[in-house]
């Protein structure tokens, strides 16, 4: 039985969550130099030992769990829209498909300043809701979790005990292939290098570490946290029994994601085999990844609905223009750090590389609170939006 969701509470709630694992990731990116790996030698050995601090602090806390919450968070939106056009009686499936191909516009602008986004794998992916959206819930979790054990990976870990010489070449193109154009000074050739190089190895990558089924079965978990309504605060007791939910969620996923911890930790030292071990790391992060997501997921709402959102509500307005947010974040931060522009990679380690991000944050937090109060989408969520429903009379 599905739970009405109010539109304000999801939006405050939801977007605020959004907003946070956007924070994430423009976190990880600045220190990362927007998958730029080039960083300055640095002297001073206090300075080098928070450079490393900090690196673990911020992968630790968001590398594989703000993209899985996004990830999750687009399978939700996907609901809501559903819901919608149902009650106007339309199936969404054409509009959404149409959807989907726009983001990959979208997707191929942002690519070709960033070589390791994720619009284009969204938006390919986002195909695979299509013929599950209508069926029941219970088939539909258990293909989620069915996606997220990573059956080519387990295949892969079979075949390799079967025959100890099966090691095939998975990574065919490479990150590093474009680092030399990233480094040059020339923005069109390092747009050309990115928009195809940098897709393919970032596409690449996806399928051979997971996270192609993982984002699959997220994208399925988050319709199906819709249908249940576990998202909801619309009345006292849909919010007592989203409450309830995450609270358990939180005592399973918690302890689950400790233990995964060390557990996989303990696994990698018994693995001789380098294939083997690059597999069986696929697997278990995943999980973990999973795990940590989730208690982050039940921590943040239970907040949220503790204090009424007093403080994660900041974040609402800048997880409202999350696509604006992203895409803007890969153009200005590939001025920043690449070549073409400032080549800050030279001069800037981790600890400086965080304060710009949390600037390049502060500043993009700001901008979508002022924009906010003007205009109702922000600047491409609008044309992403307007595109969407051409041809019809829904505007809303």
């Amino acid at each position: 039985m599905e739970t009405p969701v109010q539109k304000k509470e999801r939006i405050l709630a939801v977007d605020a969550l959004r907003g946070f694992a956007v924070m994430g990731i423009i976190l990880l990116h600045n220190i990362e130099h927007f998958n730029y790996y080039s960083f300055p030698e640095t002297p001073d050995g206090m300075l080098k030992s928070l450079d490393g601090t900090l690196w673990d602090m911020l992968f630790f806390c968001f590398s594989g769990k703000a993209y899985a919450i996004f990830a999750l968070l687009f399978g939700f939106t996907f609901y809501l829209q559903s819901r919608s056009a149902a009650k106007r009686g339309e199936d969404f499936k054409n509009r959404y498909m149409w959807r989907l191909l726009l983001l990959l516009g979208f997707g191929f602008v942002n690519a070709s300043f960033f070589p390791g986004e994720i619009l284009v794998l969204y938006a390919i992916l986002g195909f695979v809701l299509v013929p599950v959206r209508h069926w029941q819930n219970k088939p539909l979790f258990l293909l989620a979790m069915f996606l997220m054990l990573q059956p080519v990976e387990w295949i892969k870990v079979i075949w390799a005990v079967i025959d100890p010489s099966f090691a095939p070449r998975q990574m065919i193109y490479s990150l590093g292939d474009v680092y030399p154009l990233l480094g040059g000074h020339s923005w069109w050739e390092m747009v050309k290098v990115n928009f195809v190089t940098g897709q393919l190895a970032s596409l690449n990558w996806a399928w051979c570490y997971g996270r192609v089924f993982q984002t699959c079965a997220l994208f399925m978990l988050g319709l199906w946290l819709g249908r249940k309504g576990y998202f909801s605060a619309s009345t006292p007791e849909a919010l007592s029994g989203s409450r309830l939910f995450w609270q358990r969620v939180l005592c399973l996923s918690l302890p689950a994601a400790v233990v995964m911890y060390f557990f996989k930790s303990f696994v990698y030292t018994q693995i001789e085999s380098a294939f083997v071990l690059e597999t069986m790391q696929t697997i278990l992060n995943s999980w973990y990844n999973l795990f940590f997501m989730l208690s982050m997921v039940g921590a943040f709402l239970l907040l949220y609905w503790a204090n009424n959102g007093k403080v994660q509500r900041i974040l609402a307005p800048y997880g409202q223009m999350s696509l604006t947010d992203y895409v803007m974040q890969s153009v200005i931060g590939s001025f920043l750090y690449f070549g073409y522009g400032l080549e800050l990679h030279k001069v800037c380690g981790t600890t400086y590389s965080l304060l710009i991000g949390c600037v390049f944050f502060l500043a993009q937090l700001a901008f979508a609170h002022w924009w906010f109060r003007h205009y109702k989408r922000g600047p491409l969520e609008t044309i992403w939006h307007r595109l969407t429903w051409m041809g019809s009379g829904n505007r809303s």
